[in-house]
């Protein structure tokens, strides 16, 4: 290829396996996409039609599941494709655009967590005043903001990326379009490009991150001030189950995407990101709903009124 090349279409190598053991993966996957689908679904319908859920909190945790979904479904259909093709390629345009989305949702989600970190923040050390703090404006501001926010601030970096000339492959060594195997095939100078995503990657993930060990630093100090042993535990399980999410969340994202040095390996990369855009995501309507009483009272009288019809 000349340095000039400007490629119709690339070729995802998947998962280093033989194309047999990729196929084999087929089916769970399929699975865990499905039941993540429609353990979210399940999440945003009972926040949506039940009023009992109309609060600051089950609104930011809408918008949570919705950008899990959007999120997992701009990789995992594509890659379920690629494990039954014989041959996975992906046009130029396709590659830049799931790109720009799975980057755009999972900032959103990253700042969505921040934004739920503040509203439980508010709930417990300020419980008198959330009505007036959190109010309906208020909480449609920092929800827009997250997703606005998001998809402005990936435009540049996508632009720059369609600028680029690939001369050494075509062959992005992953099962989708991630950031570090695409710039390695440019023959371009990326060294401006990797200091926009290191310097993108820190201030929304690392920021949303401070943001939120802040919070519960303070709901921590808080809750241990509670006198009674039974209001330190309800204080505590109302957030249990986000603060499981930002581990999670936060770990594997940092790991993989918040380093200044891209050499390293991508087998394990790989591996990682299978895990944040199936498992993750399909495990947070069950850490959420598990831990939550009153999900768990709407669910089960959904399903009273569904075994009565």
């Amino acid at each position: 290829m000349g340095n000039d090349t400007q490629l119709a279409e690339f070729i995802l190598t998947g998962f280093s396996m033989t194309r047999k053991l990729q196929k084999v993966l087929f089916a769970p996957c399929l699975t865990l996409y499905l039941l993540m689908i429609a353990g979210n679904a399940l999440v945003v319908a009972l926040i949506s039609f039940d009023s009992r859920l109309h609060t600051p909190m089950y609104f930011f945790l809408c918008n949570f599941c919705v950008a899990e979904m959007l999120v997992t479904s701009t990789v995992v259909p594509r890659m379920l494709v690629g494990l039954m093709a014989e041959r996975d390629t992906i046009p130029f345009g396709e590659c830049l655009a799931q790109f720009y989305f799975y980057f755009s949702l999972g900032t959103t989600a990253f700042l969505l967590i921040a934004v739920m970190s503040i509203d439980r923040y508010v709930a417990i050390c300020h419980p008198l005043r959330y009505s007036t703090i959190l109010t309906n404006h208020v909480c449609i501001q920092l929800a827009f903001g997250a997703w606005a926010t998001s998809f402005f601030s990936m435009i540049p970096p996508s632009a720059l990326r369609a600028r680029l000339s690939f001369c050494r492959s075509n062959q992005i060594d992953h099962f989708f379009c991630d950031n570090a195997p695409l710039l390695k095939l440019s023959c371009s100078d990326t060294h401006l490009i990797e200091l926009w995503d290191f310097l993108l990657a820190v201030f929304f993930v690392l920021s949303s991150f401070t943001v939120t060990v802040a919070s519960y630093v303070a709901i921590i100090v808080t809750i241990m001030r509670i006198p009674s042993a039974t209001g330190r535990q309800k204080a505590f399980s109302t957030c249990a189950s986000h603060f499981t999410v930002v581990i999670i969340g936060y770990g594997t994202t940092i790991f993989v995407y918040v380093r200044p040095n891209k050499n390293y390996s991508t087998d394990l990369n790989k591996m990682v990101a299978l895990l944040t855009s199936i498992v993750t995501p399909f495990l947070n309507p069950f850490i959420f709903t598990l831990r939550n009483e009153k999900v768990k009272e709407v669910f089960r009288d959904w399903l009273g009124h569904l075994r009565s019809l």
